[in-house]
């Protein structure tokens, strides 16, 4: 009569339950399948296993274990990917209701309208000095607001669409940038845009709001909702 005489779980076969083995395809039926040769090797041994020194119970627990944790772990990651799945077709229908809704966020873009442009800035800490320049496409800087004194935290601000000229300048797209400083000290400063959005899109780094003539931003980085 053979005898086998094993302890551990083949290796082969906890690739295939953990779906490592590239050879043989994921899901279900294959969990199912490899449970079931699982079950078979552990039968097979048990019938051909030497009588004058049969596998004593902590062989067959440790087994049954083993077979017990990878069964689990699969399963576990088909629940974390239905959750995953959920929360992404959550956050989607989230985004869709905020089509024609106004954003701030952070960003360097402005957008003209009819001669009005709102825009903002975060700031760490008073300042008591604060400058805006606004920049067209072709990179030329068209206005330098004096702010002012600004407090902590968000600043909304606006642009009545004048040049350093007195002129009018043509609605559309423009960048600004902020400079801020306090006690003659510089600080940091985070530029915020405000945008329409026009649509969303699903990515794979998550979901993005488009807004109108200012590109897309992150739905997490939404700071506030109009």
């Amino acid at each position: 009569m053979s005898t086998i005489q094993t302890n551990t779980v083949d290796p082969a076969l906890l690739a295939t339950m953990n779906g490592t083995n590239n050879s043989t395809s994921s899901g279900k039926s294959s969990i199912q399948d490899a449970q079931n040769n699982f079950m078979t090797m552990l039968v097979t041994q048990m019938k051909n296993q030497d009588p004058l020194n049969p596998m004593d119970n902590a062989q067959i627990t440790s087994q049954l274990a083993q077979l017990s944790t990878v069964t689990g772990i699969n399963q576990l990651n088909t629940s974390v990917n239905t959750l995953t799945s959920s929360f992404q077709t959550s956050q989607n229908l989230q985004a869709a209701g905020m089509i024609g809704h106004t954003v701030l966020a952070p960003g360097n873009g402005i957008s003209l309208t009819s001669g009005k442009a709102i825009y903002g800035v975060s700031l760490p800490m008073n300042a008591d000095a604060v400058s805006v320049q606004v920049t067209n496409s072709s990179g030329q800087v068209v206005r330098t607001i004096n702010v002012g004194a600004l407090s902590q935290g968000n600043n909304n601000l606006s642009w009545d669409g004048k040049t350093d000229s007195g002129a009018t300048a043509p609605d559309g797209s423009y960048t600004f940038s902020v400079a801020a400083s306090s006690a003659g000290k510089k600080i940091a400063t985070t530029s915020l845009e405000f945008g329409s959005v026009s649509s969303v899109s699903a990515t794979s780094s998550g979901v993005k709001l488009n807004l109108a003539n200012l590109g897309q931003v992150n739905m997490s980085d939404v700071i506030q909702i109009f």
